[in-house]
């Protein structure tokens, strides 16, 4: 069974700096990409940066050049580099992960974290 489990979020002053960690457990063989999305309050879930088996990534317009997404292939774990925050990056935090392959099975639907919450204040 595939599960999803963040952490690191909380509350930070703007300016400040998190980073998040998302394990994913299971019998794990590979990912095909792994990515963060956000929802805040009253809002729409959207993506913020994803991350491809091959290292390819993609970011929000709105987080170039503040967050980096990375990964870690042997621990099944990515993380996402939060500099220079906003207020209007408060949301709450969730990763995904698309493309799994396990030692038995190939499993082409996504799954989510239930999320951490990220407070930044003015």
């Amino acid at each position: 069974q595939v599960q999803l489990v963040e952490s690191g979020g909380g509350l930070v002053q703007a300016g400040g700096s998190l980073r998040l960690s998302c394990a994913v457990s299971g019998s794990i063989f590979s990912i095909n990409a792994m990515g963060w999305y956000r929802q805040a309050p009253g809002k729409q879930r959207e993506l913020v940066a994803v991350i491809t088996s091959g290292g390819t990534t993609n970011y929000a317009d709105s987080v170039k050049g503040r967050f980096t997404i990375s990964r870690d292939h042997v621990k099944n774990t990515a993380y996402l580099q939060m500099n220079s925050l906003k207020p209007e990056d408060t949301a709450v935090y969730h990763c995904n992960a698309r493309g799994i392959w396990t030692m038995t099975n190939y499993y082409g639907m996504d799954y989510w974290g239930k999320g951490t919450l990220v407070t930044v204040s003015s």
